[in-house]
């Protein structure tokens, strides 16, 4: 079986025109900076200096034939080129991702806890920890296998067989066979399986793999030389593409990792990701966190032993269970879990997310390089306008008006004859439909005039097929009709309107078409070019029977008769001008790249709001005349920019530039070739419907829907889950103030005030009242306002000066001394005055006991409060309203029946130390969280009021 075609595999791009492009020269580097020698294999295999030079100097270079090759040559050059398959390069990189998450500072940070807390005798601390280290290193090894499935996925779009002139007759072979010199039968529905030229024949191709555009192309032996990039030579046809129509003969140039799949094969395993922005910052909140908690309990030592006097046992006991407190053991997990939140919100708005870190970073894209078709587009081609010599109008206002224009019965009849797709099971919108999109467009424009677009009668009826072609730029179709043999014509107007002696007017008869005439229909085809339509123009003649079969091409496509033009438009997908005009709100730049052609992709722009003004519209080509700082230049202008044509180099290089100037980059894309600038970006995103399984594999989000607006939705989701980590990351921080400030007081005063706080009592703070309070933070709504900031920079923390003066300093230094009051107002009560003994078996200990619970129950208070000022940043908390977060509640009922217990239950109060404080203590607990609050909501009140 030879592989048949499948559905479209999108994308864009390109091998550059020269001498040098199907045999590198050494030396020569792509623009993504692969050497030519890299992309090479051993054994490189005799190789035209030019795929578009005469044929028979390219069947000399390659010692090959029309005949193809013999079997025992075949097989020798399969021994010296190796066999026709994508290559995967560079072994495991599992053991070697696990290794680095493993040594990640906060992963050593919770190793050095989790052996801390062993030597403490808190085994199932210590077994937690572990625990949260190994489930955040699994993650790791499941992100690595990305890479390789990428290039296994590119396997699948080689058949699995094809037919190759073997001792000069037709065999079918495994692709893995094929070699240089091979010649290859190409028939309507294979899969093409090398890099080739054709020698006969002419061929219709799906290139939207590497070229990006969404219409077929055509491929023609005969074709004239061109000068521009080779993957628009009309004589060749490349790997991975699909034959969609014809039949043709080829001579194989290159296979396996030489192609120009096997060259974006290698692109994008070459092609690296970078730590995201979150990555990037949790390691360095890990280093922060690491300073902090070692300097605080280094700070103890001294501190105890010499201003306080303590032994020296007793000084190092506490420094490590104050090191061991400061060390956020759910901080990892309370990430992780905040981010699987958004990764699960995404899916159901339509976007699978890959990577957890990837939701964040959503939320801090500055910049969406999006394609048009099937992103901002539906990729459904539909007929827009139906002009004819008796007037225009859309497809209904054409179908009212059968009866008074004759010429209309006609060109549905022609549309339907002249067509290659299938809408006998579709809908009025396509759905069900098989086909070219253009084609399909067409043929429910006919249905909907009357015609009969049945794929039987087309081929009961069909009796010739001229192919479409880039020198024609026209499709033929010679049909049986009840007055006689008729051909049908449809094609680029500027190729059919030349050819055409006269126009069928409304009253069924064919007038001249004079120069008045025709230059009403090139004014139509004008207005219609103007408002980004593609437009088509239809027209017929009536042949001799004896023609039908013999007459050249151009006899058939002479002297035709006019019917009419016909102008389609791929649609905008509804709401995306609305996504467009929330990203302009919220200061995100979005840059249309695309494989389209430049005028198209300029009308979609400005239909849907990315283009409001003038647009600077910069083709491939001109994009490879530019160099680096040019680029930057052009990127760093605040202009509406539009890169159309644009290869798989071209990505890569707008991406890398983009980021160079700091900005945080959103790439979509579809193809094969899109997989390198997916992987090269912050965010790739492929899409799900319409992407080929590379780019699936190369992305870090899939859309499911393949629309933009889902895009801005993921932007959104990432926002609120930056928000809500730096919100727990914030909580978590705020209790470190009165935790330490009650210990320097005890240091500072020489032992005169007693230990505010044990080192139970602060792991049970750490791991106990504070972890599900931090976790429903994870599960905040996002604030009100939120789309209307600009995004942060890549080059902002996510801890910085403000986050830390309002933890440490403002409402850390209020529930210090809120805590310190009420651990020195249960001793004062109870007749302490400083420098009085409270040691076991003294008459104060039992007070010590109720006022270092005091202090713990004092934090926790002070938890209730900072949980709830955390929940906002600048709005309050009236305005998002108290329960539309319930999990936080929950979390508050958890911390305050945790701490009830190990105050209330005998067996905890002798663990940890504690001990009911007096009834009066607790009322004044009841001040606590309000007073914590409250203040946050001044602070929050002064913000809005200075905005």
């Amino acid at each position: 079986m030879r592989g048949r075609a499948g559905a479209r595999i999108g994308g864009t791009p390109h091998l550059r025109a020269g001498p040098a492009r199907m045999r590198p020269d050494p030396g020569a580097r792509h623009a993504d900076g692969v050497s030519a020698d890299d992309a090479a294999l051993p054994g490189d295999p005799p190789a035209p200096r030019d795929p578009r030079e005469p044929v028979a100097l390219l069947l000399r270079d390659l010692r090959a034939t029309p005949a193809g090759l013999s079997v025992r040559e075949a097989a020798r050059r399969l021994v010296v080129h190796g066999p026709n398959e994508l290559e995967r390069r560079g072994g495991r990189r599992w053991p070697r991702e696990l290794a680095r998450q493993l040594l990640h500072p906060l992963a050593l940070l919770l190793f050095g806890a989790a052996a801390l807390a062993f030597v403490e005798g808190e085994h199932e601390i210590g077994g937690a920890v572990l625990v949260v280290i190994l489930l955040n290193a699994a993650f790791a090894i499941a992100q690595e296998r990305h890479a390789e499935r990428a290039v296994e996925a590119l396997r699948s779009y080689l058949p699995d067989r094809a037919i190759a002139l073997r001792d000069g007759r037709p065999t079918e072979v495994d692709v893995r066979e094929l070699v240089p010199g091979d010649v290859i039968v190409l028939a309507e529905g294979d899969r093409i399986s090398a890099d080739a030229r054709l020698l006969d024949g002419a061929v219709e191709v799906d290139a939207s793999a590497l070229t990006g555009e969404s219409l077929p192309v055509a491929r023609s032996a005969a074709a004239p030389e061109t000068h521009g990039p080779l993957l628009d030579a009309p004589q060749l046809v490349f790997s991975g593409t699909a034959c969609t129509a014809g039949e043709a003969r080829a001579l194989v140039l290159a296979t396996g990792m030489r192609t120009e799949l096997g060259r974006i094969a290698a692109l994008s395993e070459r092609t690296g990701q970078e730590e995201s922005p979150l990555e990037q910052e949790v390691r360095r909140v890990a280093w922060v966190i690491a300073v902090i908690a070692s300097a605080i309990a280094l700070a103890f030592l001294p501190l105890g032993t010499l201003a306080a006097g303590l032994p020296l046992g007793d000084a190092v006991s506490f420094a490590i269970g104050l090191l061991v407190g400061n060390v956020p053991e759910g901080l990892l997990p309370t990430i992780t879990l905040a981010l699987a939140i958004g990764v699960g919100s995404l899916a159901r708005r339509g976007a699978l997310v890959k990577r957890l870190s990837a939701v964040e970073t959503l939320g801090s894209t500055t910049v969406i390089c999006s394609d048009k078709t099937g992103t901002l587009t539906e990729n459904r081609m539909r007929a827009a306008a139906i002009w004819t010599a008796g007037g225009d109008g859309d497809v209904a206002a054409s179908a009212s008006r059968l009866a008074a224009d004759a010429a209309l019965p006609l060109l549905a009849d022609a549309l339907a004859a002249c067509s290659n797709a299938d809408v006998d099971r579709a809908d009025d919108t396509g759905e069900g439909a098989s086909g070219d999109a253009t084609e399909i467009g067409l043929l429910l424009a006919a249905r909907a005039l009357g015609a009969d677009v049945s794929r039987a009668r087309r081929e009961r009826c069909r009796r010739r097929h001229l192919h479409f072609d880039p020198v024609r730029r026209r499709m033929t179709t010679i049909d049986e009709r009840p007055g006689g043999t008729v051909a049908h014509v449809k094609g680029a107007p500027e190729t059919v309107l030349p050819r055409c002696a006269a126009q069928l007017g409304p009253d069924g008869r064919a007038a001249p078409l004079d120069d008045a005439a025709r230059a009403r229909a090139e004014a139509a085809v004008e207005g219609c070019a103007a408002r980004g339509l593609r437009v088509l123009a239809v027209a017929r003649r009536a042949l001799p029977e004896e023609d039908a079969l013999t007459a050249p091409v151009d006899a058939v496509e002479a002297q035709l008769v006019l019917l009419g033009l016909v102008a389609l438009v791929d649609p905008p997908r509804e709401g995306v001008a609305d996504a467009v005009a929330r990203c302009r709100a919220a200061g995100i730049r979005i840059v249309v790249v695309t494989g389209d052609h430049g005028r198209t992709a300029e009308a979609v722009a400005r239909q849907v709001g990315i283009v409001r003004g003038e647009a600077t519209v910069v083709t491939g080509e001109e994009l490879d005349r530019l160099d680096e700082p040019a680029l930057d230049r052009l990127l760093r202008d605040d202009r509406e920019l539009i890169f159309s044509r644009s290869s798989p180099e071209a990505k890569l290089r707008i991406a890398d530039a983009l980021r160079a100037e700091g900005h945080v980059v959103a790439m979509t894309g579809d193809g094969v070739n899109d997989a390198p600038a997916l992987r090269r970006a912050d965010i790739g995103v492929a899409m799900g419907r319409s992407g080929t399984d590379v780019a699936r594999e190369a992305a870090t989000m899939v859309l499911t829907d393949d629309d933009f607006s889902t895009i801005v939705a993921a932007v959104e989701e990432g926002r609120r889950v930056y928000a809500n980590i730096r919100k727990f990351v914030f909580y978590i921080f705020v209790h470190a103030t009165p935790e330490v400030v009650p210990l320097l007081a005890f240091a500072l005063s020489g032992g005169a005030i007693p230990l505010p706080l044990t080192a139970l009592q602060i792991l049970a703070i750490d791991l106990g009242t504070e972890t599900l309070p931090a976790l429903a933070l994870g599960r905040e709504p996002a604030e009100p306002g939120q789309m209307e900031r600009p995004p942060r920079r890549r080059d902002q923390g996510l801890i910085g000066r403000e986050l830390l003066v309002r933890a440490w300093v403002y409402l850390g230094l209020i529930s210090a001394g809120l805590v310190l009051g009420g651990f020195l107002f249960v001793l004062l009560r109870a007749g302490w005055r400083p420098g009085d003994a409270t040691g076991e078996g003294t008459p104060l200990h039992g007070a010590y006991l109720e006022a270092t619970t005091m202090t713990f129950l004092g934090i926790v208070a002070c938890q209730v409060g900072t949980v709830l000022a955390a929940r906002t940043e600048r709005v309050s908390l009236r305005r998002i309203g108290l329960l539309s977060n319930r999990l936080v509640l929950w979390g508050i009922a958890f911390e305050l029946a945790f701490a009830a217990l190990l105050v209330t239950v005998g067996p905890l109060q002798r663990a940890f130390g504690t001990a009911p404080p007096p009834w009066e203590a607790l009322l004044l607990l009841l001040a606590f969280p309000p007073i914590v609050w409250a203040a946050d909501e001044l602070r929050r009140a002064r913000l809005r009021r200075a905005s």
